[in-house]
């Protein structure tokens, strides 16, 4: 043969494999094409978000005392079942919108209105947390707080009473869910963290607090001084503040000469007026209190308000309002949950 024809014979054979390798890739592709649909619509069942995130609405029933069942339900009833743009893409399962305290990530949708702003978490559980958060800092949800954590009926009808949705059908629709799957049995036989049980045995759960006095006096018993100033003075620490009391006779200008801080420093740190009179044994920073506290949260007992509750913790009155999202000058309910950090 001569060279003409094996160059035609090698032509042939690098077309041949040519064709081969086309029909293969086009082949790939078109399996990989038609196969999309299947893979972008396949949708979480009920059962399958349930079993993926029991275990964290268990978790927050132990630690906010919210039952499960509840926080499940809502998940699923909110989320579609973890389908929804929203869960997808910002982590939100609860459709909780920024407000004017958000300071995270956001995410764009349409709702009642276009455009919306939501709360877009880094993590689901982020968003489960939240709103935990969300029920237990409003005072209007805390009679649902009163009721047993086995009670799933009582806080689908609380919840709607409370205002937490707009579809008349709400509470139908959470306990369907929850009879549905059983969601009930995940509130039965878990132990409460000891701190939720203020909520649920506080006998006066909606009563508002009325004392504003500025004024706050520490358990002397749980203090040990960490150190001792030049007259005798006890020195104490609270959330890496150092503190003292006031006493009998002590005004700002004498605790500030002590000291050798300014006078302003001594009432401006306090959150107090210059005209203020100083009572024996109220606690005093001697250093601007911090923005939050070391704890996560405080329930509201009798006879406490914001101020002291700023001063027990060691943090700023203005940030302790900012965080509950509530009016500087307001008083919280005892048994409500305020958020310390």
């Amino acid at each position: 043969m001569n060279k003409s024809g094996d160059v035609n014979i090698g032509y042939a054979l690098l077309l041949n494999n040519f064709v081969s390798r086309m029909k293969k890739t086009v082949l790939f592709v078109i399996l990989f094409v038609t196969s999309l649909p299947a893979v972008f619509s396949q949708r979480m069942s009920r059962e399958e978000y349930i079993e993926m995130y029991r275990d964290i609405a268990i978790e927050k029933m132990q630690e906010f005392r919210i039952p499960a069942s509840i926080t499940l339900a809502q998940g699923i009833l909110e989320s579609g079942s973890g389908n929804s743009r929203l869960a997808k893409r910002a982590n939100n399962h609860f459709g909780i919108k920024c407000h004017s305290t958000w300071k995270g990530k956001t995410f764009r949708e349409d709702d009642d209105e276009r455009r919306e702003c939501f709360r877009k978490y880094r993590k689901v559980e982020d968003s489960f947390r939240d709103h935990s958060y969300f029920l237990t800092k409003r005072g209007r949800y805390a009679d649902l707080f009163k009721l047993e954590i086995t009670d799933y009926k009582g806080w689908a009808y609380g919840l709607k009473k409370a205002g937490y949705a707009t579809n008349p059908k709400y509470p139908q629709l959470l306990i369907r869910i929850i009879e549905d799957h059983k969601l009930y049995q995940y509130d039965r036989n878990v132990p409460l963290a000891d701190n939720t049980q203020a909520a649920k045995v506080e006998p006066q759960a909606a009563k508002v607090v009325s004392n504003s006095r500025k004024v706050y006096f520490p358990d002397n018993a749980s203090l040990s001084p960490v150190e001792i100033a030049g007259d005798g003075r006890k020195v104490y620490e609270n959330n890496r503040r150092k503190f003292i009391l006031a006493r009998k006779g002590d005004d700002f200008w004498k605790i500030a000469d002590e000291f050798g801080i300014y006078t302003w420093q001594v009432y401006k740190y306090n959150e107090l007026d210059k005209d203020d009179s100083l009572v024996e044994g109220q606690m005093l920073y001697l250093e601007k209190k911090r923005n939050r506290a070391e704890e996560e949260y405080h329930i509201v007992r009798e006879n406490e308000n914001m101020y002291s509750i700023s001063q027990k913790y060691g943090i700023k009155l203005r940030k302790l309002y900012k965080r509950n999202e509530m009016e500087e000058g307001t008083q919280p309910r005892i048994g409500q949950r305020l958020v310390l950090r």
